[in-house]
């Protein structure tokens, strides 16, 4: 149910496809409705494909066309709750401990007993924990983000099991508990965006929390959708051939397939090079542009004359 607070952008599933058009992302029905979900339901979206398929382009592209602050967070191993969470800036600390140092005699008094004393300095230490000497980190910035936030959790998979335990808090209620002062809400729950390349099994208790979307390597038509909205000085002749010679790649045995990413650079590859049409010899020439590692390479360059024909004809007749 729709609601006051929710974005125009976010009002349907429609309403969700042409606000990411707007900025650019070429969505789908599938990726638009957990979106939608996503903010209704407030729950996290776990995303998982292949690299290069726009999992955290979807999450870039909500933040720009729904006027959010984007807190990014990259996972790796050794990730833990100071680098994501918070931590305590420990020189204003140290100034603090100096300066009152300096005062001590000045703020406990001359004729204070050793019990006074110890009241009064308690005060003092208790600040050394307060909201003052704060560091947020991105979690914790996405809880105060008071006009709606996109919190992008990057490759997830990335980071070891005691951090997806950290984050079950935080996604479960949107709040995170910082010991020494309380339990922090969110004041607008965040769209939280998760990542995973599938680089190892994420625990079942973080999906359990997560609405699941996997975004697989596009077809021709959204293909060229997407190169269009990146690159529109492409012509439609050389977008077709394009598009169909990348297709064609992909169904090739390589270990690395190209991304969408990477036929977007292709394709502003092929327009500074004033291409009308795909040619074996310029296609040879830019390979290094769609593959990334050389035994792809030269698995391919033998058979790039035929795929460049095959590519130049498909793109030539109907979709």
């Amino acid at each position: 149910m729709t609601t006051a607070s929710t974005p125009p952008g976010l009002t349907s599933i429609a309403a969700v496809t042409a606000t990411l058009a707007s900025v650019g992302y070429i969505s789908t029905r599938a990726i638009s409705t957990a979106v939608y979900l996503a903010h209704h339901l407030r729950k996290p979206v776990l995303i998982e494909g292949p690299a290069g398929v726009g999992k955290t382009d979807l999450a870039v592209s909500l933040g720009k066309s729904l006027a959010f602050a984007l807190l990014r967070m990259q996972c790796y191993e050794g990730l833990d709750e100071s680098k994501s969470l918070y931590e305590w800036k420990y020189g204003k600390q140290l100034l603090y401990t100096q300066i009152l140092k300096e005062k001590i005699h000045q703020l406990i008094g001359a004729e204070d007993s050793l019990e006074a004393s110890f009241q009064k300095l308690a005060g003092f230490q208790d600040m050394f924990f307060s909201r003052e000497f704060l560091e947020p980190r991105p979690l914790l910035k996405a809880m105060e983000q008071e006009g709606g936030s996109v919190l992008l959790i990057d490759e997830i998979d990335k980071s070891e099991e005691q951090f997806e335990a950290m984050l079950l808090e935080i996604l479960a209620d949107y709040q995170v508990t910082i010991p020494e002062i309380g339990t922090i809400s969110a004041q607008t729950p965040p769209l939280v965006i998760l990542t995973s390349n599938n680089t190892r099994e994420l625990g079942d208790a973080l999906k359990r929390r997560c609405l699941h979307l996997h975004i697989g390597f596009p077809d021709a038509e959204r293909e060229r959708q997407i190169v269009r909205s990146r690159v529109p000085g492409v012509s439609d002749s050389l977008l077709r051939q394009l598009v169909a010679f990348v297709q064609s790649l992909r169904e090739e045995n390589i270990r690395k397939h190209p991304s969408i990413s990477e036929t977007v650079d292709w394709a502003r590859t092929l327009m500074l090079m004033h291409a009308d049409a795909l040619e074996p010899e310029m296609v040879q020439d830019t390979l290094n542009v769609l593959l990334k590692r050389q035994s792809d390479i030269v698995e391919i360059d033998a058979k790039v004359e035929q795929l460049t024909r095959d590519a130049v004809t498909a793109g030539a007749g109907p979709d």
